[in-house]
């Protein structure tokens, strides 16, 4: 049978000295700019969910078309909507996409436009994108933090007003 409490010692010891990681979290409390580094990504998330379900939505599509295209080229890359979304995701990450892509182009001379079709919208585009939300909400809250900050601070404004009450006090006398 399969337990989530550990049966003998050492597994707990083990267990324990695994929890003991979770003690760099600490660092968020002590460290200003991590914590608000990561508060910016929290609010961020909405956004970036959008983002990624967009992804995810032009994913599915190229995944249907390879799929359809390239299925009897590689079936092991190619076999179905889930196995071509995984070869997408290598595209996407650039990791040995090039393979995938010489493979189809033996057959479909053209293919290389699917390629960069795809890399273009999803690499560049998207994760830039990704990139921009989280920049803008780290700005935003560096921007409340400021105000926060300095709400208290005497402007100039302020000053003057308070002069001019001053002189007309000292004329009134």
């Amino acid at each position: 049978t399969v337990s989530l409490i550990p049966v003998s010692d050492s597994e707990l010891a083990y267990v324990a000295r695994l929890i003991r990681i979770f003690r760099v979290l600490r660092m968020v409390s002590v460290i200003p700019e991590l914590r608000h580094l990561l508060n910016s990504l929290l609010k961020a998330l909405p956004q970036l969910g959008y983002v990624a379900l967009m992804m995810f939505i032009i994913v599915y599509i190229f995944a249907a078309i390879g799929t359809t295209l390239f299925a009897g080229i590689n079936e092991f890359l190619w076999g179905d909507i889930a196995v071509s979304m995984l070869t997408l995701f290598r595209v996407m990450t650039f990791e040995d996409w090039t393979d995938v892509m010489y493979e189809t182009m033996e057959v479909y001379p053209l293919s290389w436009i699917f390629y960069l079709v795809f890399i273009f919208l999803n690499t560049f585009a998207f994760l830039n994108m990704l990139i921009g939300i989280v920049v803008n909400v780290m700005e935003q809250e560096r921007a409340e933090a400021y105000k926060e900050a300095h709400k208290n601070d005497v402007t100039i404004e302020d000053l003057s007003a308070q002069i001019a009450e001053l002189k007309q006090i000292i004329t009134a006398k």
